[in-house]
């Protein structure tokens, strides 16, 4: 059980750190897809802050796996959970695309739950 969600949580740590790439090297390409309807034009910078803050939050996890410390990391990633779930709110709250605030934050929020809780219980 513990290999299956050491899975979970490398999937999405390593999706973040994708994902924080993107922003750092191709923000306006990278940002239309986070489900705001509108990207402001002179974004870039901020962009790449965000890009840089996804990948520590990708490392974090992945440093306490290699750690090896599982209920540390179920805490962590129950936690974090929560950084979706405000993506997904602040897309909805700014009338953004219901199918990817639900979908890939919603969605990815649930999948870190899952694992978190999957990780302290077990």
């Amino acid at each position: 059980m513990l290999v299956t969600d050491y899975v979970l949580v490398g999937i999405v740590s390593l999706g973040i750190i994708y994902v924080g790439l993107n922003y750092v090297f191709a923000p306006k390409k990278t940002a239309a897809g986070f489900g705001f309807t509108d990207v402001p034009e002179n974004a870039d910078t901020f962009l790449n802050v965000k890009g840089g803050r996804d990948i520590g939050a990708g490392l974090i996890p992945l440093t306490l796996m290699i750690y090896g410390d599982p209920r540390a990391l179920g805490w962590v990633i129950l936690v974090a959970a929560l950084w979706p779930v405000f993506d997904m709110l602040i897309v909805l709250r700014h009338r953004g695309k219901k199918a990817i605030a639900f979908g890939v934050h919603g969605g990815t929020a649930a999948v870190m739950a899952v694992a978190g809780l999957l990780l302290l219980l077990g």
